[in-house]
Formats: structure tokens, C-alpha cells, sequence
């Protein structure tokens, strides 16, 4: 292994958290190596929306233009993934490359585990939707859907009532209850019962949803999803599902985690935060090395421990 494959930090994960860690700690002066498999979250979505300065920029553009700003501080971005992470960091890539590193950001994120329904995924991430934040703008006094998959999904149709009058709750999976009818009567969401059983679309775009013999046309669907974290190579590690502080760190010495991986509810803008937050909190526990090293390299005769025995005497 030579000397270029030796890292302060190996970031793994190229999206908006590890670009933004990565950023922070190129400008730290460290040596950095960014590995990223090229498989973000929001890949299928047209535009990312709530990032002050960058609002309707397409995902892709995004990491496009951090990749650039990455290179003029020295990081190296590695198109590849990470086989195999072992304590006191050895990293395996699957295209051969072996790295070590002092610390490691896990920037892996999570996927979205969809029901099984027909023509869901060909719609995911343009008309099929889980963040109405993001995306309830672009629909908004539309026709608007919310899939029914777990009690939480009423709490969901209430609020992408916020972006249309226009609401229906399909209840599938998860009917509610006379409360929770209740209150969705109270604005204005009509329920629907009975299981959804495909989605209908028609020249690229959606156009309703199916019930058996039944049809809703809608133009937008909102579906709460279990998102299912990357975190393969960290619980390789000794981590545990939310064993992180706010800082990123984990209780797994010289590991931190950022962005969807360790909160898969923030998002571009709140992960690349996360990511940039894990990075400071990084730098200074290297520092804290650094500085113990370097008092190790005196033996103890530090210039300040040289003028106390010398006084002392």
C-alpha cells in the first residue's frame, strides 16, 4: 500500500452529507478520499426543492457542482464502493484499492421499501412521492392522493392538505379509525376504502389510481414509506440503529455518520448541515490526536514541562 492511500478521512457516501463533510474538512487541510457507488436517494427526482440558493436544482446538478468545488481543496472522489471496512480503518473497494484511514463518515444513506403495487416505481420520485415539502409546491390545488400503509399515513394526508383542497386518503392498507375519519372529514379529505391495487399512468405521467373495477383519477400520490437505511458497513463496526450523537459521532471510537443513514428524515438541505457539522466535530477529535502525538514525540519534555522543572528547581 503506498502513502496515497492513506487518509485522515474516509468518507463514505458522495451525497449532499458526505460532499459536505468532505468540504469542510478539505478546507480543514486534511487528507480526504470520498468513495461513492453513484446511487443517491432522490436519483429519480427532476428537482430538489428547500435548498436556500440552489431551490429547483435537478439532484444530479447539485452533486455535480460540490464534486468540482471538492477538487480544488485536494479531496479525492473514487467512483466505486466499499466491500469490506475493518477497525482502525481498512477499507476493501470492490475495484481492488485497499485504504486506511484515522476516522470514517458514514454518508450511505437509506432506500425507500415500496409496497408492491403496479406502476408505483415507475412513478417514484415524480408523481409518486413521500415528502411533501419537497414536492407538494409543484402539485399544489391539484388532485392529490395519499396511500394508506400504516397508521401515520392520516397524519400525512392532513398535512398534504396544506397544498390542495383537493385531498383523497386511500385507506389500502391502513383504514382509519372513526377519530381519525373524523377529522379528515372535518377537512374536507374524502376517504376511500378498499385496496389500491395499481397505479395508472398514461404518456410518462400519472393519471389515477386503480381499486379493482374502481379508478380515482389523481395527478399525484404521497405514500409513507419504511425507509431502510445503508448501514451494512457500520454495524459491521459494532453500531446500532440510532446509536449517534448530534454531532454525527457514534459510540463506535472514530466512526460518525451523517446525513439519511442516521436520520432519514432530513433532507438535502438539513443532511448536507448534518454532514458539514459531523466534519468540525471530526477535525477537532483529530486535532485531540495530533496534539497527543506530538506531546507522546517529546517524551514528556515539552518546552512548558522543561520551564516547570526549571522553576522547580
Amino acid at each position: 500500500m503506498s502513502e496515497h492511500d492513506n487518509f485522515d478521512v474516509l468518507v463514505v457516501g458522495g451525497g449532499a452529507a458526505g460532499l459536505s463533510a468532505a468540504l469542510m474538512l478539505g478546507r480543514a487541510r486534511r487528507r480526504v478520499a470520498v468513495v461513492d457507488g453513484g446511487s443517491p436517494r432522490n436519483a429519480p427526482a427532476e428537482h430538489m426543492h428547500g435548498f436556500l440558493s440552489r431551490d429547483g436544482l435537478p439532484p444530479s446538478e447539485l452533486l455535480k457542482i460540490g464534486r468540482e468545488e471538492l477538487a480544488g481543496y485536494g479531496v479525492e472522489l473514487l467512483d466505486d464502493q466499499v466491500t469490506r471496512l475493518e477497525p482502525g480503518f481498512t477499507a476493501q473497494l470492490a475495484g481492488g484499492r485497499e485504504l486506511t484511514a484515522r476516522r470514517v463518515l458514514v454518508a450511505t444513506g437509506v432506500h425507500d421499501d415500496l409496497p408492491e403495487l403496479p406502476g408505483l416505481r415507475e412513478s417514484w420520485g415524480t408523481d409518486a412521492v413521500t415528502c411533501p415539502y419537497c414536492h407538494g409546491y409543484e402539485v399544489r390545488d391539484r388532485p392529490l392522493g395519499v396511500l394508506g400503509t400504516e397508521p401515520a399515513s392520516v397524519e400525512h394526508a392532513l398535512l398534504v392538505r396544506q397544498w390542495s383542497p383537493d385531498v383523497v386518503y386511500f385507506a389500502h392498507t391502513a383504514s382509519p379509525s372513526e377519530e381519525d375519519r373524523e377529522r379528515l372529514d372535518a377537512r374536507g379529505i374524502r376517504v376511500v376504502d378498499g385496496t389500491v391495487t395499481a397505479l395508472r399512468r398514461k404518456d410518462g405521467h400519472l393519471t389515477g389510481v386503480e381499486l379493482g373495477d374502481r379508478f380515482v383519477p389523481r395527478v399525484a400520490l404521497f405514500v409513507r414509506t419504511r425507509t431502510v437505511p445503508h448501514d451494512e458497513l457500520l454495524r459491521g463496526l459494532g453500531y446500532e440503529e440510532g446509536d449517534v450523537d448530534p454531532s454525527g459521532k457514534t459510540s463506535v471510537p472514530g466512526v460518525w455518520a451523517a446525513g439519511n443513514v442516521a436520520d432519514a428524515r432530513a433532507t438535502v438541505i438539513i443532511a448536507a448541515a448534518q454532514g458539514a457539522a459531523a466534519a468540525g466535530a471530526l477535525n477537532h477529535d483529530l486535532v485531540t490526536e495530533d496534539v497527543r502525538r506530538a506531546v507522546d514525540a517529546f517524551g514528556g519534555f515539552t518546552p512548558a514541562a522543561e520551564r516547570a522543572a526549571a522553576a522547580a528547581r
